[in-house]
């Protein structure tokens, strides 16, 4: 079925009363069920398995992945291999529309986790009780939510927004249930497949599962004379060393110090053909130019060089060394800039901000009467009596469980609106969300009032950031559901739902993969970053808030240079592609992520986006299977790269946790 919208021409001159009265006769779908107990339950399990997935690759890369197709997909596939077995009716269209709300939703929880929170522990020390990260997400991200509903009927309703990435998920259900039944079926066997073979390969390479098979499973120590398992070594390159035993040295330093290392990540591979060449290319080239070049120059400098605990022990050099000690700040430096002058060359951001804030004036919202829509849409007033409280609740637990003065938290309450409206304008037009750069206003003016406590601007700006960016990705779920006929309440609920789904399986899941206890049952926060988990969302505000607090003359000579240079780079950068419209091949923020990522990771993640781009161009014709696998199909490898790579990997580590 054709989906059905208005034209240009009723956009621009209907009221929104008369919008919304052709909605109610023209594409609401009535009473066809939406969130049920089974949509429910399918969008919290499958909603936790993506949000664990997306926070494993978030903790390696830095980048949070998008879980709405992928939960379309995989409803769709689950519930009409139910309905040809005779175990259950197929999913309705709003069915999975609301699963898709959920599983979206849980994934939101991913980011602060990996960024602010982190964070504040690394500079801190402290160990945030689990309790008090779910009470904080869970207060922190209702906000977001009552905030949204009252700007979907200006940004949805009303304006029409074109909301891209909530608007291709409506395309895909669409298609789904009216007629491609078969290339959805295709999909998801597509990514079954390369889940299944990819969790293979995971097992083969880690300790935690050929320890369970091979020892616990099979007693291969007691018949075989097996002392540890063994396993595939997914570091290429120890092959080599294993054969030859020569070392390889720039500058008189080993590679492998410098993290040079030949990986085959199946997960990374996934997160490159995702992220695209363009990206992927940009991150190899900040990885080249800060490992193979800076980082053994500055070691030959002693610029970079082992330190001696207190207690005397020697901390010998390694890759997240020379990240901590001298390649950060230039990284941080080009992210924070890039971003920034991205968000300041489109105007159309900030103008369509002050067009919201004081109405189009072309034409009045709403004529008089009662709305049309006020039984299915959330009632305003929960927005007018939630927001106000659940924002000082917001304030008090972040004053009370961060140490944050508590005028600053108040302060930092106006910026929300602000930054949401900002966030919404920029998800509706691009489906991008600015919420690294905005926050890092946050940051900095909480900085400039409090530079003695790294709290004081981490936890403000990560709590305007995650309302923001809730708000706007809400938006952007509301959209297919607006698109497909479905009520706005039930899409408001199945996102209450999908946040508790995504902080129930993500909290102890952090906890076990990041703060894992010692022999003596004791957690520190320096297991966050390790040399599988980079952390370089929580390295970047890490660095701007010691930035903030001692200031850049605590930094040797020559990070101070490359943090300038960093700085003059990424603008240029940045004007190159609005001056080329966008054709200018290089990102700076992918740059600087290449700085702080393992080498072997950005490697691999170049070569999975070289052979999406590489098999995209060979079969461009549509039509063909090899079109099918490689260019309609590239979204589901990817996702089955991914979730059976983080599955096992989050596997790997309960096994280890539960047998030693």
């Amino acid at each position: 079925m054709a989906l059905q919208q208005l034209t240009e021409e009723q956009i621009r001159t209907w009221t929104r009363r008369e919008k919304d009265e052709w909605w109610l006769k023209n594409v609401y779908r009535g009473d066809m069920p939406q969130l049920t107990i089974r949509s429910g339950l399918t969008g919290f399990l499958l909603g936790g398995v993506l949000a664990a997935t997306a926070l494993y690759i978030a903790a390696k890369t830095g980048i949070t992945i998008g879980v709405g197709l992928t939960s379309v997909i995989l409803a769709f596939a689950i519930y009409r291999i139910l309905n040809g077995a005779g175990l259950a009716q197929d999913f309705t269209i709003l069915e999975n529309n609301c699963t898709q709300s959920i599983a979206t939703a849980a994934g939101y929880t991913v980011s602060w986790l990996t960024a602010g929170l982190s964070a504040y522990m690394l500079i801190t020390g402290v160990i945030v009780p689990w309790w008090q990260i779910m009470v904080w997400l869970v207060v922190v991200a209702s906000i977001g939510v009552l905030i949204a509903f009252p700007m979907k009927r200006r940004f949805i309703n009303e304006d029409q927004l074109p909301f891209p990435e909530g608007r291709a998920s409506g395309v895909v259900l669409d298609a789904l249930y009216h007629g491609a039944a078969g290339a959805g079926m295709f999909k998801a066997r597509l990514l079954g497949v390369v889940a299944l073979g990819t969790a293979t390969w995971q097992a083969l390479v880690s300790d935690g599962w050929m320890n369970l098979i091979q020892f616990k499973l099979l007693r291969m120590h007691q018949w075989a004379g097996m002392k540890d398992p063994w396993t595939v070594h997914e570091r290429l390159d120890t092959y080599y060393y294993q054969a030859s035993g020569a070392a390889l040295k720039i500058l008189n330093t080993d590679i492998r110090t410098l993290g040079l290392r030949l990986t085959l990540d199946a997960a990374m591979l996934g997160v490159g053909g995702l992220m695209g060449i363009a990206v992927a290319t940009s991150c190899l080239l900040g990885a080249f130019i800060n490992f193979v070049v800076l980082a053994p120059l500055m070691i030959e400098r002693g610029d970079i060089v082992q330190r001696v605990l207190a207690n005397g022990t020697v901390v010998p050099l390694s890759r997240a060394e020379i990240v901590n000690q001298w390649s950060l700040w230039w990284g941080v430096a080009m992210m924070v800039a890039g971003s920034l002058t991205s968000l300041l060359a489109k105007p159309e951001l900030f103008t369509a901000m002050f067009k919201s804030l004081r109405g189009s004036g072309a034409k009045p919202a709403a004529a008089a009467g009662p709305d049309p829509l006020a039984h299915i849409e959330l009632p305003l007033w929960l927005s007018w009596v939630g927001v106000p409280i659940l924002s000082l609740l917001g304030a008090w637990v972040t004053h009370v469980f961060f140490g944050v003065p508590m005028f600053l938290a108040l302060v930092s309450l106006p910026l929300i609106f602000v930054l949401t409206v900002i966030c919404t304008n920029s998800m509706a037009l691009t489906s991008w969300t600015p919420t690294g750069a905005l926050s890092k206003i946050t940051q900095f003016s909480m900085g400039a009032i409090d530079r003695s406590n790294p709290a004081s601007n981490l936890l403000p700006a990560s709590m305007t950031g995650e309302i923001a960016a809730n708000a706007a990705n809400l938006l952007s779920d509301i959209k297919p559901g607006y698109m497909l006929g479905g009520k706005p309440r039930h899409q408001a609920a199945g996102h209450v739902i999908g946040l508790f789904a995504g902080v129930t399986a993500c909290v102890p899941l952090y906890f076990l993969l990041f703060l894992p206890p010692d022999a003596n049952g004791v957690r520190s926060t320096a297991t966050i970053v390790s040399d599988q988990f980079a952390f370089p969302g929580a390295l970047q505000w890490k660095g701007v808030a010691e930035i903030i607090a001692k200031g850049v003359s605590a930094l040797p000579t020559s990070a101070v240079i490359a943090m300038a240079v960093a700085v003059v780079a990424a603008i240029a950068i940045e004007l190159a592609k609005v001056f080329t419209k966008g054709r200018f091949p290089l990102s700076s923020v992918s740059i600087g992520l290449g700085v702080v990522l393992p080498p072997e990771s950005t490697f691999a993640m170049f070569a999975g986006a070289l052979m999406f781009w590489l098999m995209g161009l060979r079969h461009k014709a549509p039509g063909t299977r090899a079109h099918a696998i490689w260019v309609e199909g590239a979204e589901p490898i990817c996702a089955g790269l991914i979730s059976g790579s983080a599955l096992m990997g989050i596997g790997n580590a309960i096994i280890n946790v539960l047998i030693g």
